[in-house]
């Protein structure tokens, strides 16, 4: 047994013992993951899974991790800070990005966490991260693109696009690596993911964070950079 796996055995029974969770429910499909990884590598130049884990437990996490998962997406700092902040701090490659919406107040315990943010989607959280240039580097931004134009979702809308990246590079130095969206439940997600994927050419962007559980083999068809997959292979959320 390497000395990671030790650090992840001994923090897994400190939590059973202090009865944080439970370990009734604990499932991850390597299966799944690997079949799924295998046609992403297939036909995406640089595809990666990212493992959606938010609302479970801690278990489930470390299993994951000791089938070789190491890049895991969260939804709530809060959250996250309980169940990654000690593995990160034992474990350097393991990488953790944020793919719900950050609140102003919440900024700068996010960038002592998250590597990799997919929800910009206003100026005022662009502006809250700017304030901390010594907490960005290495870190990497995906602007929210609202596709679909739903009121019950955060982004910029297409048309603002342009203006938006503008913004954030020329006004307040916020570098942007790709663009993001979650295509309305209803619709086609072949026509949100090409529109964006035609947004990121017009501004000289190169990576895709798109797909999800329900539309990941479409997404696919676009050369994403990140798939984000949580029900297919954590199960249910508890």
């Amino acid at each position: 047994m390497n000395k990671i796996q030790k650090k992840h055995n001994d923090l897994l029974y400190f939590f059973k013992v202090c009865c944080f969770f439970t370990t009734t429910n604990i499932m991850f499909d390597i299966g799944k993951f690997t079949k799924i990884k295998e046609i992403l590598e297939k036909n995406s130049k640089k595809g990666k899974i990212v493992a959606i884990s938010k609302n479970h437990p801690f278990e489930t996490v470390l299993e994951a991790i000791n089938h070789g998962v190491y890049i895991f997406g969260e939804n709530r700092v809060q959250e996250a800070m309980a169940k990654f902040a000690n593995i990160k701090a034992n474990n350097s490659n393991i990488e953790l990005h944020l793919t719900g919406p950050l609140q102003s107040n919440k900024v700068k315990d996010a960038l002592s966490l998250f590597d990799v943010f997919h929800t910009i989607d206003r100026e005022k959280i662009a502006k809250e991260l700017s304030k901390y240039q010594n907490l960005l580097k290495d870190k990497r931004f995906f602007v929210q693109i609202n596709t679909g134009k739903e009121k019950t979702k955060n982004g910029i809308f297409p048309e603002d696009t342009k203006d938006f990246l503008f913004f954030l590079k020329n006004e307040i130095d916020l570098p942007i690596q790709g663009l993001m969206c979650i295509p309305p439940i209803k619709d086609d997600p072949k026509y949100h993911f090409n529109l964006l994927q035609t947004l990121a050419k017009e501004n000289n962007i190169t990576d895709l964070s798109i797909g999800m559980s329900g539309d990941y083999k479409e997404a696919i068809l676009f050369n994403p950079t990140y798939i984000r997959l949580g029900t297919i292979l954590f199960g249910e959320r508890s």
